[in-house]
């Protein structure tokens, strides 16, 4: 794995709070239960630490919370430069409005069906696709956090049966998603059936974040590229777009429904 200047800070801090705490590799890795072979990993360079590794750090140093906020600048340095922008402010936001006809949001999206996406095409490399697939999970930290953003999804009926990964992935990812609207009380699904036609969705998807001084911003992103705007005019007609999609959606429990029946036809 190619280093960063983050993660090679993060790996100087870890060695020198276990050797102030006079903990071997070892012991660490019970205190944390991870194995000790992760940690010689991290310790090295090897390998990424996760969020809940980071955050088990914290707990056993007593850091205050130093180690996550390392852990997440590393995942913004392995996110694609034109994506870093929006990555802080997805952070940041307290309500998130998302529209996608194509896929399942980064979000919500399962390890397999993620690596399946960034895998289609055979575009990148394979180290590549594993640093993009564990930013992507990394990113979802932001739904279980203390004060998580309000969350409401719209996706076309059409991702649901669009085959990314095999049955066995849509399988996973599709109960994945009941799973979450059923838990997360922050968290609205819906889904916009074959049903509605033609609607504005068909343009493309978009994200429409509330910021915490109540701003709105909007999110477009395309191939290989993605552009945060802010200007009021444009806000307001994506506001708008997102209304007349929202309106022709299902509700959040009819769309669990949907998902779940979908779902069981993947085998």
């Amino acid at each position: 794995m190619e280093s960063s200047s983050m993660l090679d800070h993060y790996a100087e801090e870890l060695r020198l709070a276990r050797a102030a705490q006079g903990m071997s590799q070892t012991a660490l890795a019970e205190a944390l239960s991870y194995s000790a072979a992760l940690v010689a990993k991290v310790e090295t360079c090897e390998r990424r630490p996760s969020i809940d590794f980071a955050r088990r750090c914290d707990t056993v140093f007593g850091a205050d919370g130093r180690f996550e906020r390392i852990q997440r600048r590393i995942s913004r340095e392995t996110v694609v430069p034109w994506f870093r922008d929006w990555a802080g402010i997805e952070q940041e936001a307290t309500a998130l409005r998302t529209f996608e006809p194509l896929c399942i949001p980064g979000l919500l999206q399962t390890e397999g069906y993620a690596r399946a996406i960034h895998a289609g095409g055979g575009l990148f490399a394979a180290d590549d696709i594993e640093r993009q697939v564990a930013t992507r999970l990394d990113r979802q930290a932001v739904l279980t956090r203390d004060r998580p953003p309000l969350l409401s999804v719209v996706i076309d009926e059409h991702v649901l049966c669009r085959c990314i990964g095999g049955p066995e992935v849509m399988r996973e990812q599709l109960q994945h998603l009941v799973k979450l609207g059923s838990t997360l009380p922050r968290l609205r699904i819906h889904v916009v059936p074959m049903s509605a036609g033609a609607y504005p969705g068909l343009a493309g998807p978009f994200v429409i974040a509330t910021l915490p001084s109540g701003e709105d911003v909007v999110y477009l992103e395309g191939q290989r590229h993605g552009q945060v705007i802010d200007r009021t005019d444009f806000v307001q007609e994506m506001v708008e777009v997102w209304e007349s999609i929202r309106g022709e959606a299902l509700s959040h429990q009819q769309s669990l429904d949907l998902i779940a029946e979908v779902a069981e036809t993947w085998i």
